[in-house]
């Protein structure tokens, strides 16, 4: 029979190791929001709720861009990232980070949006015409919007002009007759119908709802800290939840959940849209 000292010892041991792996610290980023201060603001509640979910101390990593989150994660300079569809394929390529969880947004789903009482009432009258999309690039603004094209027939570059123009200059653009359509997110829709309430949008294709906002993961990080992560967002929606919408910007998520069930193939629809405007290589982002 062992020895009370050697109990005691082992005890001793095991509670140090718990309190090591309690005290382990991970790397966080989310790569739309680029300072700490931002981040903070977005952020701070969530962050606070995932180490009392998990025990794990969470350290900020602010990155000025998508391209430098990328960039910190191949350097070993960050755990988990918080990303979304288009930039999970990039991330994917470069880095294999793994999937962790699934944000979902509700109502995220990508349009093209004319006006009411203008003479483009449909698809094919956008034939020949110039389309804008706001930030390249990006999953609901540029590549969606231009599938939602595809999918009905309209080839990007050949049956219309596409530009790049920031939302809310295209749309002034529009209301003056000086391009035929936009292509954005139903977000954007409802904010410009309250920014502009004389003037009647139309939806004139609008895309499959996207692939969720995603968790990503350094394949670097040990399984048993990932496996803890992931087991806090699925047992404890509702504290992690409330603390992501205590951020501004963050009610995007307002009645999503977070999704265990995600897989990288959820984001070959992601990789369609690539090639649909003429993007083979997945390994950098759009535009830079």
């Amino acid at each position: 029979m062992a020895s009370k000292a050697m109990v005691g010892i082992a005890a001793a041991a095991a509670l140090f190791a718990s309190a090591t792996a309690s005290a382990e610290t991970v790397r966080f980023a989310v790569t739309d929001i680029a300072g700490l201060e931002d981040l903070q603001r977005e952020f701070g509640a969530f962050r606070d709720a995932l180490a009392e979910a998990t025990g794990l101390e969470i350290e900020f990593v602010p990155v000025n861009s998508r391209t430098a989150a990328v960039e910190a994660m191949r350097a070993d300079q960050v755990d988990f990232v918080l990303t979304g569809p288009a930039e999970y394929v990039v991330f994917r390529e470069v880095t294999d980070a793994e999937v962790v969880i699934g944000w979902q947004r509700p109502d995220y789903f990508a349009q093209i949006v004319t006006l009411a009482d203008g003479p483009y009432r449909s698809v094919d009258a956008l034939q020949g015409e110039t389309v804008t999309f706001g930030s390249v690039g990006s999953t609901s603004q540029h590549l969606g919007p231009a599938q939602a094209l595809a999918d009905l027939g309209l080839l990007y570059g050949e049956d219309y002009e596409p530009q790049i123009i920031s939302r809310n200059v295209a749309v002034e653009a529009l209301i003056r007759g000086d391009i035929a359509a936009v292509g954005m997110n139903f977000t954007h829709l409802r904010r410009i119908r309250e920014a502009f309430p004389d003037v009647a949008f139309t939806v004139v294709a609008r895309g499959r709802d996207l692939p969720n906002d995603i968790l990503v993961v350094d394949p670097e990080v040990p399984d048993e800290v990932v496996e803890t992560v992931r087991t806090a967002f699925i047992e404890q929606q509702d504290l992690l939840m409330d603390g992501v919408l205590q951020g501004e910007d963050n009610q995007k998520y307002m009645g999503g959940s977070f999704l265990a069930s995600v897989s990288d193939a959820d984001y070959d629809y992601v990789r369609s849209m690539y090639q649909t405007i003429g993007i083979d290589d997945f390994s950098q982002f759009v535009g830079d």
